[in-house]
């Protein structure tokens, strides 16, 4: 009878953003390494993620019990999707009382293998307390960041000192990451600019980021080539390793909407797209949990008219309204502007969710404005399309000033949600990055630079090893040392 193969078990957090990396990650070492993989997460989440499961595939879903309403949040809550953005760190909070539940699973397959532990648990960011659960029963861990070194970097270093408030000017830099140079306090989201210590997200981020000591590595959904600045962050802070293993991003045929349908046809899409000249179409987007205030939206829509470039424009409804519901372009567009671009064939709004990679590695697009969550920039430059970046929360801000001032694919064009926009210096923006400007020529060179160090890093074969195809090898070999370790203590 065969040996039964060696398991590796994965828990994302319940947010598109994670689950997407985490899947994406699942199938690319299925397709490498001989392993079964055991995808854990809540009733409903796992229900939406087997639409995105090939039928070939053998990774088994399998659901933790969860339930919202325990918490103080609505009914069937269980992906930030749904949440307004002041219930996310509600949901991250309610996500700890997993906790008791998941040791019990990882307990369970450890007597149902005889004793024999899973060969490693790969976590979420969020999920800290996962780590310590590994080191008491004896489990390789890895946090598996589908952020980037630089960004995650930035983002760990502010929650552990909130340095913005021992100065009194709106500059300060990060007294462990000094190589990341000087912040504006506008470049601090919201949970950070407000935090004092005592609020729900510093307690929350108190628990969860000193835990990550307890893990055996960090795993980077990026490329060492652009990203080591980040990377050497956490191997000296750590004193772990730190593997760069990206971008590991999902196939355009894996990658049906966990839970949603695109608000356009891709086939429409694409002949329209095809109509378009190279290198001429915007594409704006703002990830799955974002969106602007009607004052800002009416702003970017005299923008792109005024521009007089082709755009495709993913709509959702403005701040303080359910980000699911029927978008009113009568109401937060400018009069007439919906009918406008129709008839000139310039523009296409989407509703709600549109196939971002399709759209992005086609020849007639030529920039990306975008909210530069990780999962959107990497598909930006995997296909070597440069961005105009409008941070919203999280590292995005920390992702803006990196492909900004370090990597030179990004001009920033807004920065946060509550800013005031003026449609002038959007315009001028785009028009910067789209046209025939030195600038413009310039940031689309670098992008494509960038897609040309991706390629080496991920080629697999003929001889060649690109670094994050022996990143994921080094990072196997590391787990199988432990594991031989663990079988060979006297």
């Amino acid at each position: 009878m065969a040996e039964p193969k060696e398991n590796i078990v994965m828990f994302p957090f319940m947010a598109q953003g994670h689950i997407i990396p985490f899947l994406a990650l699942a199938l690319h070492i299925e397709q490498r390494k001989n392993y079964s993989i055991t995808f854990v997460n809540t009733p409903l989440n796992i229900k939406k993620i087997k639409s995105s499961i090939p039928p070939n595939s053998s990774i088994k879903l399998l659901e933790i019990p969860f339930n919202s309403s325990n918490h103080g949040l609505p009914p069937n809550t269980e992906n930030t999707d749904i949440l307004p953005y002041p219930l996310i760190i509600k949901l991250l909070h309610a996500s700890t009382s997993l906790k008791p539940a998941f040791k019990t699973l990882i307990e369970d397959m450890i007597e149902e293998q005889e004793g024999k532990p899973p060969l490693c648990i790969i976590a979420d960011i969020f999920f800290g307390w996962t780590a310590t659960v590994a080191k008491e029963l004896g489990v390789f861990h890895a946090v598996f960041s589908g952020a980037g070194g630089f960004g995650l970097a930035c983002y760990y270093s502010v929650w552990l000192s909130l340095p913005h408030r021992d100065v009194d000017s709106d500059e300060f830099e990060l007294p462990d990451f000094k190589e990341a140079s000087r912040f504006h306090v506008s470049q601090l989201p919201l949970s950070i600019s407000e935090a004092d210590g005592s609020d729900s997200w510093s307690v929350f981020q108190r628990m969860n980021l000193p835990a990550w000591v307890d893990s055996n590595g960090i795993l980077f959904n990026t490329v060492e080539g652009f990203d080591q600045l980040g990377l050497d962050y956490f191997r000296k802070k750590l004193g772990r390793p730190a593997w760069a293993i990206g971008p590991v991003l999902m196939s355009v045929d894996n990658r049906t909407r966990v839970g949603k349908q695109a608000g356009i046809s891709p086939d429409f899409l694409k002949e329209w797209l095809d109509t378009k000249p190279e290198n001429s179409v915007l594409y704006v987007s703002f990830g799955s949990n974002n969106t602007i205030s009607s004052s800002q939206m009416m702003q970017l829509a005299m923008a792109l008219e005024g521009s007089g470039k082709n755009f495709i424009w993913v709509v959702r409804p403005p701040i303080g309204f359910d980000i699911n519901s029927e978008f009113k372009a009568e109401e937060w567009l400018p009069e007439g502007f919906e009918e406008r671009i129709k008839d000139s064939g310039r523009g296409l709004l989407v509703h709600s969710w549109a196939p971002q990679v399709e759209i992005l590695s086609h020849k007639s697009v030529c920039a990306f404005l975008s909210h530069c969550g990780w999962n959107s920039v990497l598909e930006a430059l995997n296909n070597g399309v440069p961005l105009l970046g409008w941070a919203m929360a999280g590292e995005q801000f920390f992702n803006v000033k990196f492909l900004e001032e370090e990597l030179g694919v990004c001009v920033e064009i807004v920065r946060g949600k509550t800013c005031e926009v003026r449609y002038e210096d959007m315009k001028a923006k785009i028009e910067l990055v789209m046209s025939e400007t030195e600038k413009g020529k310039e940031m689309r060179r670098k992008a494509k630079e960038v897609k040309g160090m991706i390629k080496n890093a991920t080629r697999d074969g003929y001889g060649f090893e690109g670094s994050s195809v022996e990143a994921l090898d080094a990072f196997f070999k590391a787990v199988m040392l432990k594991r031989d370790g663990a079988n060979h203590k006297p």
